[in-house]
C-alpha cells in the first residue's frame, strides 16, 4: 500500500469512527430517556440494559453507517481540498478516481459488512432486544413474552400440509395444541391432533396424539386410526427457519407492512419462496422486489462513496465547503426518496421487481461519475 493511500485511509476512518459511535451515542441516550420506564417495571440492571442496547444495536448500525461513511467522506475530501492537498496530488499526476480509491475500498468493504449485518444480526435484533425485556419482565411478575405467537396458521404448499397451532415459541420452536391436515398419496386426509410438539435434532416429536383418516372421495367423517403418547414424523421436514419466514413475511405483507423491507433475510424469502411453489403473482412480485432490494441495499455504501467525491473533491474555501456539504446531503435525501418510490412500484407491480431494486443505486451512480468527471 503506498503511502499517500494509507494517509488518506487514516484522514477517513477516524472521523468515520467518531461518526459511527456519535450516532450510537445519540440514539442510546434518546432511546434510555423514552424507556427508562419499562427497564425499572422490569427491574433491569445496568448490566442488563447495557446487554439490550447490546444486541439491538446492529439495527441502527445497519441505517446509520451509510450516513456515518459520506459525512466522513465529506469531513476528509473538504480538508484535504482546503489545505490545497488534492490540488497537489493532481498536479503531481495522481488522477481524481486513482486519489479515490482508498475511499472505493473502504466503501465496498462498508458494503459487504452492511450486508452481513442485515442478514445476520439485524433481522432479529429487535425481538432478541424484547426477549431480554421480557425475561426480567418475567422474573418481575409482570405478565408479557414476545417469544409466544397466538393462533399461527403455516402452510407448506410444497408437501400439501397446513398447520394450525394455537401457541407458537418462536424461540424454542414448541407448539401447543398443533393441528397438522395433510394429503396422502392415496388421496385421503390426515388429521393429526396433539396436546405439544417440538422440534428436535432435525425431527418433529408430538405429545399425546390422536390421528384420524379421512377416505378419499368420502363424505363421513374422518374415523380415529392411531393414539399415541409420543410421536415422533421425521416425515414432517417443515424446518424452524421455514415456520419463523412464513411468520415474518406474512406478517410484512400486510397492507400497512407491505412496503416495508425490515427483518427480511434472503433466506427467509428463498425458504417462503420453496414452500410456497404456486403463490399468486401479486406476492411473487412483492417478495422478488423485497429480494432484489435487499440485494441492492448495502451497496448504498459504495453509492454515498461516489456521491460525496465530486462534491468534496471540488471544494475550496469555507464557502464551498458548505456548498458542497449541503449540496451532496439534498441529492442523498433525493436517493432515499427515489428508494421508497421505486420499492412502492416494484411491490405494486408497476415497474419490474429488478428495477425496483436496483434503480437507486444505478441512477445516483451515473450521477456521481458524470459530476467526478466534469471535477477541474
Amino acid at each position: 500500500m503506498r503511502l499517500l493511500d494509507r494517509y488518506l485511509l487514516r484522514e477517513l476512518l477516524t472521523p468515520f469512527a467518531y461518526c459511527l459511535g456519535g450516532f450510537l451515542m445519540f440514539w442510546i441516550s434518546s432511546d434510555l430517556f423514552s424507556k427508562m420506564g419499562d427497564f425499572q417495571k422490569a427491574q433491569m440492571n445496568l448490566a442488563d440494559i447495557a446487554e439490550y442496547y447490546f444486541v439491538t444495536s446492529p439495527e441502527l448500525i445497519s441505517i446509520v453507517l451509510p450516513v456515518a461513511l459520506l459525512l466522513a467522506l465529506l469531513y476528509a475530501l473538504t480538508q484535504h481540498a482546503r489545505h490545497n492537498e488534492i490540488t497537489a496530488m493532481r498536479a503531481a499526476g495522481i488522477g481524481l478516481w486513482r486519489l479515490a480509491l482508498p475511499y472505493l475500498v473502504v466503501g465496498f468493504f462498508s458494503s459487504g459488512a452492511l450486508f452481513v449485518i442485515n442478514e445476520v444480526w439485524a433481522p432479529d435484533a429487535d425481538v432478541r432486544g424484547e426477549f431480554i425485556k421480557a425475561r426480567h419482565a418475567q422474573k418481575a411478575g409482570l405478565k408479557t413474552d414476545p417469544r409466544l405467537v397466538q393462533n399461527l396458521g403455516f402452510v407448506n404448499a410444497r408437501d400439501g400440509r397446513n398447520w394450525t397451532i394455537k401457541v407458537f415459541n418462536t424461540e424454542t420452536m414448541e407448539m401447543t395444541q398443533p393441528l397438522v391436515i395433510s394429503r396422502e398419496k392415496d388421496g385421503s386426509q390426515l388429521w393429526l391432533y396433539a396436546n405439544a410438539a417440538v422440534h428436535s435434532n432435525g425431527v418433529w416429536t408430538f405429545f399425546h396424539v390422536r390421528e384420524f383418516r379421512g377416505d378419499p372421495g368420502s363424505k363421513s367423517s374422518p374415523v380415529p386410526t392411531i393414539q399415541a403418547e409420543v410421536m415422533p414424523r421425521p416425515d414432517f421436514n417443515e424446518t424452524p427457519d421455514e415456520i419463523r419466514s412464513e411468520l415474518r413475511i406474512k406478517t410484512r405483507m400486510d397492507a400497512k407492512n407491505r412496503h416495508s423491507k425490515k427483518d427480511i433475510p434472503l433466506s427467509e424469502i428463498q425458504d417462503y419462496l420453496a414452500i410456497h411453489p404456486n403463490i399468486s403473482a401479486k406476492e411473487k412480485t412483492w417478495l422478488d422486489t423485497m429480494m432484489h432490494s435487499r440485494i441492492a441495499g448495502p451497496w448504498k455504501c459504495l453509492v454515498v462513496v461516489l456521491i460525496a467525491l465530486p462534491f468534496g473533491a471540488a471544494s475550496s474555501g469555507r464557502r464551498n465547503v458548505f456548498a458542497g456539504v449541503a449540496g451532496s446531503i439534498v441529492i442523498c435525501f433525493a436517493y432515499f426518496v427515489l428508494s421508497e418510490v421505486s420499492l412502492a412500484g416494484g411491490t405494486a407491480g408497476t415497474i419490474p421487481p429488478w428495477i425496483a431494486g436496483w434503480l437507486p443505486n444505478i441512477a445516483f451512480t451515473l450521477l456521481a461519475v458524470w459530476l467526478t468527471r466534469r471535477v477541474r
